[in-house]
């Protein structure tokens, strides 16, 4: 799925991480405000937050980058890491970077929510 505003993750940022158990400064640090999706291209939720994201992004000022990793070649590996390094077994789940620093995490949450996690940090 390709959403305009958002940033599809490389498949060498997504090993990086896998590897250091965080994403990579060119990623958290590419603004003040950034959000990462971790999720699956089957799931609704994430669906419908693809429909609003990018424009959201705009609004706060922030980068947001995805990755659907049921879609790519690293699956398995991905989804143990997301899991068990990170702690979390739910689609779609979000990292919120301000400065740098993970500030935030969360599930699926409507587009207010999303918008107060990016501003307060």
């Amino acid at each position: 799925m390709t959403i305009p505003g958002v940033t599809k993750l490389m498949h060498a940022q997504c090993d990086r991480a896998m590897l250091e158990g965080e994403f990579g400064p060119d990623i958290t640090g590419s603004a003040e405000s950034v959000a990462v999706v971790l999720t699956q291209g089957w799931c609704p939720q994430w669906q419908a937050m693809a429909r609003w994201l990018g424009e959201a992004a705009a609004e706060a000022g922030a980068r947001v980058y995805y990755v659907e990793y049921d879609e790519e070649p690293f699956f398995e590996r991905f989804m143990a890491w997301k899991e068990d390094a990170l702690g979390n077994r739910s689609v779609p789940y979000l990292r919120y970077y301000r400065g740098g620093a993970l500030v935030a995490e969360s599930n699926y949450v409507s587009r207010d929510g999303f918008l107060a996690r990016l501003r307060r940090g």
